[in-house]
């Protein structure tokens, strides 16, 4: 079983960063898919940034260029850096662990980033 805590959400005003962070216990993160994943209210979840067999790095395209996607193996933790934050990346932003074959998916609880002047 995996477990993933998140933390590093809050409030910013448009134009500034934020770094977020997804900690996994229990096992490595996964070398099929880990991705950052957010929701806002009355919208779809949608992936914002991913890492798939662990390097090949993917962006929604309104984050492109301005969010990165990095992990770190020997603290288990992968991390969103969000540059140049705008009022629309407001939302709950989710991490998830997704094993290959079927073997497990797993969120976290989410951290709320709100972007507003």
């Amino acid at each position: 079983q995996v477990r993933l805590v998140e933390s590093g959400g809050g409030l910013v005003h448009p134009g500034g960063s934020l770094r977020l962070s997804c900690t996994a216990s229990g096992s490595p993160f996964s070398m099929y898919s880990i991705g950052w994943y957010r929701q806002a209210p009355g919208k779809e979840r949608e992936l914002v940034a991913g890492i798939l067999t662990g390097s090949i790095t993917t962006y929604e395209d309104s984050v492109n260029g301005r969010f990165t996607i990095s992990r770190d193996g020997v603290k288990n933790t992968v991390y969103l850096q969000m540059n140049s934050l705008k009022p629309e990346d407001t939302a709950a932003y989710l991490c998830n662990d997704r094993r290959s074959k079927g073997k497990g998916d797993y969120w976290g609880q989410g951290t709320k980033v709100t972007v507003s002047s």
